[in-house]
């Protein structure tokens, strides 16, 4: 099985861009991300981006609170293309999780990647509410473990081989750091992993000779110490 890579931004230049990009199979955004593009309406700049990217999965993220409103925001989402993946948290702001609003998605055939999953804990009591006919993502968010010292592999295996019961669900890797990411991720036999496209461009020049990563890395040092005219 290959591991899909996703592009993880909402920058309209980037996901324009990329789009076209064979590497790219999708993509995945969040408020967040849409604020940093510079969005001022939400469903507005969404659909600008759906008419460049319209095949591809996309994933756009409700940003309610309450479980009334997360379930409103999350049919208009859903109703914006036929590739839209809504993107529910998997517990909102107050630590109560979202088992109800996934459940009733779910059940209505709304494809979903449930979001900011960080234990396996977490992974099984999504599977539970998960209807089995409809495709669903589960982002667990890989490198943000990572960076609070957490090894995020072991939640990774249990969760991939978990789901295996449901062929719709797929696990996502998220947050990722290095390009390394993605070797791990093929080697656990993640279905997804998700990265900034500055990642992407370096997965694109994998290259695994090591003799001339040397020479490029001491060529480097030898041009800076020459533009500053370092001496001893």
């Amino acid at each position: 099985m290959n591991t899909k890579i996703f592009c993880d931004s909402a920058d309209y230049k980037t996901i324009s861009r990329l789009n076209k990009n064979k590497l790219v199979s999708g993509f995945t955004t969040n408020p967040s991300l849409m604020r940093n593009a510079g969005a001022k309406s939400y469903k507005l700049y969404s659909q600008k981006i759906l008419k460049i990217c319209n095949k591809k999965p996309i994933s756009f993220e409700v940003f309610a609170d309450d479980k009334k409103s997360m379930l409103k925001q999350a049919y208009i989402i859903n109703d914006w293309g036929k590739n839209v993946f809504v993107k529910i948290p998997v517990v909102n702001s107050k630590g109560e999780f979202m088992g109800d609003v996934i459940k009733e998605l779910s059940s209505k055939g709304i494809k979903l990647n449930i979001t900011a999953v960080y234990t396996f804990n977490q992974v099984k009591k999504i599977f539970k509410t998960l209807n089995s006919k409809s495709k669903s993502i589960i982002s667990i968010f890989a490198g943000r473990m990572a960076d609070k010292g957490t090894d995020p592999i072991p939640i990774f295996k249990k969760s991939i081989k978990f789901c295996k019961k449901n062929k719709k669900i797929q696990i996502l890797w998220a947050s990722t750091r290095e390009a390394y990411n993605y070797s791990q991720a093929k080697q656990l036999k993640c279905h997804i992993i998700t990265m900034p496209p500055k990642i992407i461009q370096k997965i694109e020049n994998f290259n695994n000779n090591s003799k001339k990563l040397t020479i490029d890395t001491v060529k480097g040092f030898l041009i800076d110490s020459k533009k500053s005219k370092f001496k001893v």
